[in-house]
């Protein structure tokens, strides 16, 4: 069986100092920026950690940004609509500065 390939920008927020204030902002104005600015994507996927079996988590928030190819996304990450959208993040991230990896996604539909 191959795998779907897909690539993305993952962006993982540290627990926040003040978890109310930071959803506020991060629902209220940091998405609909992001949905805004973010060219080419074509899939965003935003996650709250809610907890784990292991302690505490080490991230709050992952963002997934999903593009159609490399391409895409370097562009999107060098444009000035891609650079305000990471600026922005770390901007509200209160926890410590987010950290920001591209990732091959690999999904296996059953």
């Amino acid at each position: 069986m191959k795998p779907n390939m897909a690539i993305k920008l993952m962006i993982t927020d540290p627990l926040p100092t003040d978890i109310e204030t930071f959803e506020k902002v991060y629902q209220e104005e940091h998405v609909p920026l992001a949905v805004r600015k973010l060219e080419g994507k074509i899939n965003i996927v935003a996650t709250k950690i809610v907890g784990s079996p292991q302690g505490t988590p080490p991230y709050y928030r992952i963002a997934e940004i999903h593009f159609p190819s490399m391409e895409m996304l370097e562009a999107c990450a060098a444009s000035p609509g891609g650079r305000e959208a990471l600026e922005y993040a770390a901007k509200i991230s209160s926890g410590g500065l987010p950290q920001v990896m591209i990732a091959e996604d690999e999904s296996f539909t059953f």
